[in-house]
């Protein structure tokens, strides 16, 4: 298991002793499995993001497929110049929304115009900062910016307070007859520090079984 900031091993361990109840979760789902996503670079995983937003993988997939298809010269993958080259029709005509047209050309002419980091710059920044760097994109909140932190680059502390499944995840798991409000489950999660991370993993396995 590669591209973590962080091992695996010693945040299951922190967990476990940290959190008797989640430890009862760990034990049950068994080793952290979680898997990154490759990514050519800041544009292509944002761009990948955009596309993705409220559909299924598969419906998702066929898109985003349809916008590669456009570019058959573009061997590692479409570019900000490719998408700022292209009219706005064709864009549509492989399946995006008028609003993701909007963002993913937002994205591009921001990663084109320097407003943004690159992959490996964004290696280097912290959490907070490059959340609020990244939502400044059209189609970008912050939920999208926390999944790129977990499971782009692999950051250890992220806790996606606004993720419903997580939410649901929590009261299941630690029998509550409601779900915790994001400040309730901020304050929950405070014990997981430095790996929230990983605990939020857990917690969504533990509401697939």
């Amino acid at each position: 298991m590669t591209g973590f900031a962080f091992k695996p091993a010693r945040a299951v361990a922190h967990l476990k002793a940290a959190d008797p109840a989640l430890a009862t979760i760990i034990d049950t789902i068994g080793p952290f499995r979680m898997e990154l996503k490759t990514s050519r670079s800041l544009f292509g995983a944002l761009a990948e993001a955009i596309v993705y937003q409220q559909l299924s993988n598969k419906a998702a997939a066929t898109i985003y497929g349809r916008v590669e298809a456009l570019y058959p010269r573009a061997r590692a993958g479409f570019t900000p110049r490719h998408i700022l080259a292209t009219p706005d029709e064709k864009l549509r005509g492989c399946g995006l929304s008028r609003a993701k047209v909007l963002a993913v050309r937002d994205l591009a002419q921001r990663v084109a115009g320097g407003d943004l980091p690159t992959m490996a710059e964004a290696q280097a920044l912290a959490d907070a900062e490059l959340v609020e760097r990244l939502v400044k994109v059209r189609g970008i909140g912050r939920w999208s910016a926390e999944m790129f932190l977990m499971f782009r680059l692999g950051r250890p502390d992220v806790l996606p307070l606004d993720d419903y499944s997580l939410r649901k995840a929590y009261a299941k798991a630690f029998r509550k007859r409601a779900l915790p409000s994001p400040r309730a489950l901020e304050k929950a999660g405070e014990k997981w520090r430095p790996y929230r991370t990983v605990a939020s993993w857990y917690l969504w396995r533990a509401l697939e079984t």
